[in-house]
């Protein structure tokens, strides 16, 4: 007597970043770019969130000249510092600046930015949850990009639209496989669940 079995077994394939970037070269230049960014949008939470005086907690003259750290100030947001007002007041220009201007300093705007920066740097210094990490920074620096328009020396590109292009192909090219936990990541269960977690 023949069995039959109506209900074959299905696997599941899952794309890898090999099969998207064929060159190892290739793979391992899109990771240290991953990282990089990475990198980059932890640093801004660290230096945000304790003042370390790159960009937040540094001493100006009257020129506008750095002359000193005030490390932990004031202006550290553990302290009480605002990481959005400054520069949603003051550098906001073009058709969306009374937008900004109006949330500049909201205390859900800073949560949202700060746990972005930290979402986002974990997402690309790690290689995990990639999709949603790239599409965060994407969206992140499109919005960066509207605060100031128009750019000063480009009528419509900047630093903010190469990052965005950027985090654009960190995510298409599965860059988190390399030199990342995005293959491991990518076998876990949630991920199995939740395919947006890749």
């Amino acid at each position: 007597m023949t069995t039959l079995n109506r209900h074959p077994q299905t696997t599941v394939t899952t794309t890898d970043e090999r099969s998207v970037v064929t060159s190892s070269v290739a793979r391992k230049a899109l990771a240290a770019l991953r990282i990089a960014f990475g990198l980059t949008f932890l640093w801004a939470f660290v230096d945000k969130l304790l003042a370390l005086g790159f960009s937040t907690g540094a001493v100006l003259n009257d020129q506008g000249v750095k002359t000193g750290i005030d490390y932990f100030s004031k202006d550290a947001w553990i302290h009480g510092g605002n990481p959005t007002l400054g520069f949603l007041t003051f550098g906001a220009s073009g058709p969306f600046k009374d937008f900004y201007n109006a949330i500049a300093g909201q205390p859900w705007v800073n949560v949202l930015f700060m746990a972005g920066l930290l979402a986002i740097g974990l997402t690309l210094t790690f290689g995990i949850a990639m999709r949603l990490g790239t599409l965060s920074g994407f969206v992140m620096y499109l919005m960066m990009w509207s605060v100031a328009l128009w750019p000063a020396n480009n009528p419509v590109l900047d630093d903010h639209i190469l990052g965005a292009l950027t985090m654009a192909v960190l995510g298409l090219t599965l860059a988190g496989d390399t030199w990342g936990a995005g293959r491991a990541w990518t076998k876990t269960t949630l991920v199995h669940r939740l395919p947006i977690l890749r």
